[in-house]
């Protein structure tokens, strides 16, 4: 059996500036989701799936889709408004994608075995993709996901607030997800949540973060559709920047008792751009890791 990693890379970048899925970051202009793909195939998947915008495809492989289609069996995807279901009406002023359980979906006719979900503009690093691959192999069919964990303190950015899905264990499972908005890191290395507004509430460094890496069979596509048509059945016409995610899916099927989430952790650090400042620091962490020799002198080849 081999596994598919489906990459989200159709999201619009509005915090960043412009679309960072396709924005150079390693020495040689690799791009992050490269380094997800190298990653990948070391630990043994066979097909990658780009989830990308409609117009988007041939930049994509021509940056990194062609050359990696030598190594892996690649597939596109495209998240638009076509595939939202006919019987909501789009309002006119929306512009912003209908967010990640969306994003899933538009791929299910792509995906045949078990596949993990990640970012396109996220750095997952090596050992999560070599600790989630084998668990995939024997992933129950039905009823059974999985997820790679991160501790927060290594995933907020010092340029902004950023959206963090807060994960709670219970005998090594998942057993809830709580998306924690305008979460901020402060100069004193404390970590506060300013949804509420100043002086925040302060969060623990060390809680275990979905970054959205997931493991799933193509048993969740069923109970994806029926949640996003709910979810839509939900919105009224003001509502043009509301975003059906994932981790708010998986949790809503763990607490109906339809889903058991493993909890897997990683010893990788992630690191990501959200914000255009985290650029220099990415690009400096990249030129670390290939200075070191987790990866080759340069992925464009």
């Amino acid at each position: 059996m081999g596994a598919t990693l489906l990459i989200m890379a159709a999201g619009m970048g509005s915090r960043y500036g412009g679309n960072k899925q396709v924005d150079g970051l390693g020495p040689n202009g690799e791009i992050l989701m490269e380094y997800s793909i190298y990653d990948a195939i070391r630990a043994g998947f066979d097909q990658v799936v780009f989830v990308i915008k409609p117009g988007m495809q041939e930049q994509v492989a021509a940056i990194c889709g062609d050359r990696v289609s030598k190594k892996i069996k690649v597939d596109y995807a495209f998240q638009d408004f076509s595939s939202v279901p006919s019987f909501y009406k789009i309002p006119e002023e929306r512009q912003k994608p209908f967010g990640t359980v969306h994003a899933v979906l538009v791929a299910k006719d792509k995906i045949k075995q078990p596949f993990a979900v990640i970012n396109a503009d996220d750095y997952y690093g090596v050992s999560a993709f070599s600790t989630i691959y084998p668990k995939l192999q024997t992933i129950k069919p039905e009823g059974e996901a999985l997820i790679v964990s991160y501790e927060l303190r290594n995933t907020v950015s010092k340029n902004g607030t950023v959206t963090r899905g807060i994960c709670q264990a219970e005998n090594g499972c998942l057993s809830k997800v709580v998306e924690t908005f305008k979460i901020q890191a402060m100069p004193n290395g404390e970590i506060l949540n300013l949804d509420g507004g100043e002086p925040g509430v302060p969060l623990d460094p060390l809680a275990p973060i979905s970054m959205n890496f997931w493991g799933f069979t193509p048993w969740l596509f069923g109970k994806l559709e029926k949640y996003f048509e709910d979810f839509l059945r939900g919105l009224t016409p003001s509502d043009i920047k509301a975003e059906c995610l994932l981790p708010s899916a998986v949790d809503t099927l763990m607490q109906s008792g339809e889903l058991k989430v493993p909890m897997l952790k990683t010893d990788s650090v992630w690191f990501g751009v959200t914000y255009k400042e985290d650029k220099p620091l990415v690009q400096a962490d990249l030129r670390d890791l290939h200075a070191k020799g987790v990866y080759p002198a340069t992925l464009h080849e």
